[in-house]
């Protein structure tokens, strides 16, 4: 009785958590770093990702979450139980919580078991699993329940969900292992050829969030000094990136989104094709906020999209949100799997 409903949104880039009647109280990147000798912890979330590419030989600082799924699941573990003890005080940390984490559309079942006992081992007395796309509608205020169709993409770090939402279920939905990182990742290869030098993956996402547009928008040309190794030379340099250099760097990975929203819409029904015309593309997740995307996306399938407000908070949000009306959420299915400490499960 004295427990809390909390809901994570368990990113590959990020971890949010969300806490009945106060709102989003945690943002942090998923990120670990640990002494290797002895196997301490030195430090996760903000403190750990300072750490990616600067660490001595004993240090390691890993992200166990790829492609929005447990990739070490000791890591993941650690980190939740950090997390929530972050986010809590007093009595509250050895008290047992009711917790929902969301995942990818296109999850396992080995994966979507792997999350929910990490949620069990980090001190869950109830654990649920709800998919991103509908946790994420219901953080942006759609309203599920009509039965009236609703197309919503949500690009995280690791997959970008693409999923037609009617009367409280997913109709059409595929998940793709494109988002974030994958723009990181495309931005460090274009600057490697293009300019023959290296830089790390905390300077490709400031390219990224700084600069980063995916659709020209007239008197809008950004530029960016970095730093990096010149791969000739071996010294350190100074090049200028600009944001059509950012552009023509992930042009291949918002293509792969772009395909799949359209893949998507092929297999929708006619009524509900309707009905998308009529209420548009929802975008959410941190890749919505891409310069341009949400133009480009109206250009290559004539529906007006949008993004959500605080579309980074969406699917934390909708976590919460689907605790509080989770009896509603069991009977539609809409809630996946849920566990309760002792061995029964819902």
């Amino acid at each position: 009785m004295w427990g809390k409903d909390i809901g994570i949104d368990l990113g590959t880039a990020t971890v949010l958590i969300f806490i009945k009647d106060k709102g989003v109280v945690l943002r942090e990147p998923s990120v670990v770093a640990m002494d290797e000798n002895s196997g301490k912890i030195l430090a996760v979330g903000d403190d750990a990702k300072q750490m990616l590419g600067r660490t001595p030989g004993n240090v390691k600082a890993v992200r166990p979450l790829k492609d929005g799924v447990i990739a070490d699941y000791t890591m993941t573990e650690v980190m939740l139980r950090l997390f929530i003890r972050k986010v809590t005080v007093g009595i509250e940390r050895i008290m047992r919580h009711r917790v929902m984490i969301c995942v990818p559309s296109g999850a396992t079942d080995v994966e979507r078991r792997a999350v929910l006992e990490a949620a069990l081992e980090v001190g869950a007395k109830e654990a649920y699993l709800i998919e991103e796309p509908m946790s994420a509608a219901i953080g942006a205020g759609l309203d599920i329940a009509e039965p009236r169709g609703n197309l919503v993409v949500d690009i995280g770090g690791g997959t970008t969900d693409v999923a037609v939402i009617s009367l409280g279920g997913i109709v059409i939905s595929e998940s793709l292992r494109v988002g974030g990182d994958k723009f990181d990742e495309a931005i460090m290869r274009y600057v490697r050829k293009q300019f023959n030098l290296a830089i790390g993956e905390q300077t490709a996402e400031d390219l990224k969030v700084r600069i980063g547009t995916c659709f020209p928008i007239a008197g809008e040309e950004l530029s960016m000094d970095i730093r990096g190794r010149d791969l000739i030379h071996g010294l350190p340099r100074q090049v200028t990136i600009t944001s059509s250099d950012v552009s023509k760097a992930i042009e291949e990975s918002i293509g792969t989104i772009i395909s799949g929203i359209r893949r998507v819409l092929e297999l929708t029904p006619p009524e509900l094709a309707a009905d998308i015309i009529d209420k548009g593309v929802i975008l959410t997740g941190g890749g919505a906020l891409l310069r341009g995307l949400s133009q480009l996306v109206t250009h290559q399938t004539e529906i007006e999209t949008v993004v959500a407000d605080s579309p980074m908070e969406c699917v934390a949000l909708g976590t919460g949100r689907a605790l509080q009306t989770l009896d509603k959420f069991r009977e539609s299915g809409t809630v996946l799997s849920a566990i309760r400490r002792g061995g029964r499960r819902r």
